[in-house]
């Protein structure tokens, strides 16, 4: 018989369970939504709901009761703060338990924990460094665009560049020489043919004598 048994054992030491409560509680306060397995969401539920009707009393002694659970400083803030503010004329029930299915490793039940009316979450207040970036960019889509500074050349790509003129240079010379060789040896070939020489000339000038 289970009389007066109001928790589970979760297979851990009473240590290590409550550190796990602890732990799961901060996250699902922080997150507004985890995933675990049923037994720990039945669990982690109870405790959270617990914590913001904490947060709605905004106590001291509240907060120190708070503080006793929830691991971080900035979570419990945020309880007291933005949670005791959302569900102020809720009388109870801040969370609930959505079930999945099984998880395929184990075939453990798996379920999510999460906070009632959570998209109604305040946005978060932009820092300094925010504001100041937001300004400047205004800043900086009012103002004209300025042009951009020409890159200076470094030395090696300097040196590149001129071995490279200098290549280009002596190349288009060999091939201008080549050309005017090429002119000056198809003239004498023209000067050949259109003159013949002096030895062919007394040749023809023999024979036609005999």
């Amino acid at each position: 018989m289970r009389h007066r048994v109001r928790s589970r054992k979760l297979g851990r030491t009473s240590a290590h369970r409550a550190a796990l409560y602890r732990n799961m509680v901060t996250s699902l306060l922080d997150h507004e939504r985890i995933q675990t397995t049923d037994a720990k969401a039945k669990e982690v539920r109870r405790l959270a709901d617990r914590m913001i009707t904490l947060g709605k009393r905004g106590t001291l002694h509240a907060r120190r009761r708070a503080l006793r659970l929830i691991r971080r400083r900035e979570v419990a803030a945020k309880v007291f703060d933005e949670l005791a503010e959302r569900y102020r004329d809720r009388p109870g029930g801040y969370t609930r338990v959505l079930k999945l299915g099984v998880r395929a490793g184990d075939a453990a039940p798996i379920s999510i924990v999460e906070l009632v009316e959570a998209g109604k979450v305040a946005e978060p207040k932009a820092g300094k460094r925010a504001k100041k970036a937001t300004r400047r960019k205004a800043e900086s889509e009012k103002a004209p665009a300025k042009k951009a500074a020409p890159k200076k050349k470094t030395a090696r790509k300097a040196k590149t560049e001129k071995a490279s003129a200098g290549k280009k240079a002596a190349s288009s010379k060999k091939a201008a020489s080549k050309r005017a060789s090429s002119k000056t040896t198809g003239s004498k070939k023209a000067v050949s043919k259109k003159a013949p020489s002096r030895k062919t000339a007394t040749k023809k000038s023999r024979k036609k004598s005999d």
